[in-house]
């Protein structure tokens, strides 16, 4: 039986307007980094990508280099595109990004014209689409003038192949630059995705300020710190989870202060009837810059409860007080090299 979405989907309107634009996206966004790789598409990460958008989540976030292997979570995206969301797809907000490795030799990873046109050429092939709504610059390349990765940015808006564009974990100098030289090509940079957390919070410094004044949007990625925002580690590490699996979360993070933060942490979200990562997502989202929080889930109730967290989203000045206490840098930034420059 063939899907069919919900009527429902749009009743809570949980959106926001990215940037000074004319584009609305979800306040959460459902990110494929983790668990919609392998040979063929999961029955679990098919029924999640269902369920959310059954709840309003118009908005997928992919990258070349998602699965593993390398490109099959964007083939796993396409066949369920092409089968099961085809008919929804002027509803949908599809993201990719390039920037990291995807494959061997010179030109298969960083910020040049001659990756990023191929990678996005590649991407397109793998979901089965004609355009993304948005593609991005992964990372900044530090060998790579600007200018020719503002190019590459430009030639897809150019050719069709991309609605908007936008960056990822690009410093606040950077972002400035970029910016220009997009403006000068006669497009904006929509929006920028950099990671952002209670225990991660290097855009609060002046980024923030930055995508205000230029009008872009924002949507923080591992905003859950990979799962550390949450009470699963405070006995033991799980057999099922992140640190276990030794991959892009280090067990050595996984500290005794760590551990005490999170309690505490738990202590205020409980009094706000939230567990502590609905807290942390409802953090997030209180800046004004901030358009969308983008999450991963493995099941369908880690996705249930992270949408749950948009029914407080309201802060007092004394519960910030008391968590700014406890939200304190853990040294968690995988992608600060980035954001250096």
């Amino acid at each position: 039986m063939s899907y069919s979405a919900s009527n429902t989907r749009y009743y809570e309107n949980n959106f926001k307007r990215c940037g000074k634009s004319g584009l609305d996206l979800p306040l959460i966004t459902l990110g494929l980094w983790h668990n919609f790789g392998g040979k063929k598409v999961n029955t679990e990460s098919k029924k999640m990508i269902f369920r959310a958008f059954d709840r309003g989540v118009t908005h997928f976030d992919l990258a070349n280099n998602y699965g593993p292997p390398y490109g099959s979570a964007e083939s796993n995206f396409g066949n369920i595109i092409s089968k099961e969301l085809k008919k929804y797809r002027d509803e949908l907000i599809i993201s990719t990004k390039a920037g990291y490795d995807m494959w061997p030799g010179p030109y298969g990873e960083w910020g040049s014209k001659k990756y990023l046109t191929a990678s996005l050429d590649q991407s397109l092939k793998r979901m089965k689409l004609d355009y993304v709504d948005i593609f991005y610059s992964h990372r900044f390349d530090p060998r790579t003038p600007l200018e020719e990765t503002a190019d590459a940015l430009h030639r897809a808006v150019h050719q069709g192949k991309a609605l908007y564009v936008g960056i990822s974990s690009y410093s606040s100098k950077q972002t400035i630059k970029m910016y220009k030289h997009l403006e000068d090509r006669g497009i904006k940079c929509l929006i920028h995705q950099p990671s952002y957390s209670m225990i991660n919070r290097w855009i609060e410094k002046d980024l923030l300020k930055t995508l205000k004044k230029l009008g872009m949007g924002c949507i923080v990625f591992s905003p859950l710190a990979q799962g550390m925002l949450s009470d699963k580690y405070i006995k033991k590490i799980p057999k099922v989870s992140r640190a276990n699996e030794n991959s892009s979360l280090s067990p050595k993070l996984i500290t005794k202060s760590y551990k005490e933060k999170i309690i505490n942490l738990k202590k205020i979200a409980t009094k706000r009837n939230q567990s502590v990562s609905q807290m942390a997502l409802s953090w997030v989202l209180r800046h004004d810059e901030v358009t969308s929080a983008l999450i991963g889930a493995r099941t369908i109730k880690q996705l249930d409860e992270c949408l749950d967290s948009l029914n407080n989203l309201d802060f007092s000045t004394k519960e910030l007080k008391l968590i700014d206490k406890y939200a304190q840098e853990e040294n968690i930034n995988l992608w600060s090299a980035s954001s250096k420059h």
